[in-house]
């Protein structure tokens, strides 16, 4: 059985400032953290069709810290979308960006391929958390 994680959020800036905050290697560090012990998770992402990627933290008990992908689809400001695998779970993380005016872009995020209730429920937690970190970035 496969699961979907499907979430929105909305934030005040522009959608060009967003989408930098969701493509630029150095932003993604400073929102894309640890959730154990805040420290930021290194990466080499770019947003280039077929590029693969590496987000790295401090391992644990449970985890080796690392997340690799390649990215799937680049279509600027308005969709991105990657793979995201980390163990033995490999899912699709897919953003999609919408003006809604007035300085409101909301963000949807789709993660496709999740195994299993726990992990749904681990990646809700973590983008969730994620994603207020990147208001910070926004602000």
């Amino acid at each position: 059985m496969s699961l979907t994680l499907s979430l929105d959020f909305q934030y005040k800036t522009s959608i060009e400032k967003l989408w930098s905050a969701i493509t630029d290697s150095s932003k993604l560090a400073k929102w894309v953290v640890n959730i154990h012990n805040g420290q930021p998770m290194e990466n080499d992402f770019k947003p280039v069709v077929g590029h693969h990627f590496q987000f790295r933290t401090e391992p644990t008990e449970w985890w080796d810290g690392i997340v690799n992908g390649e990215v799937l689809i680049v279509d600027q400001p308005n969709r991105l979308s990657y793979t995201w695998a980390s163990g033995a779970e490999k899912h699709t993380v897919t953003w999609t960006l919408q003006d809604l005016g007035d300085g409101k872009i909301n963000l949807h995020l789709e993660q496709t391929g999740i195994s299993n209730e726990p992990a749904l429920h681990g990646a809700k937690y973590g983008w969730s958390k994620w994603c207020g970190e990147l208001e910070k970035v926004l602000s």
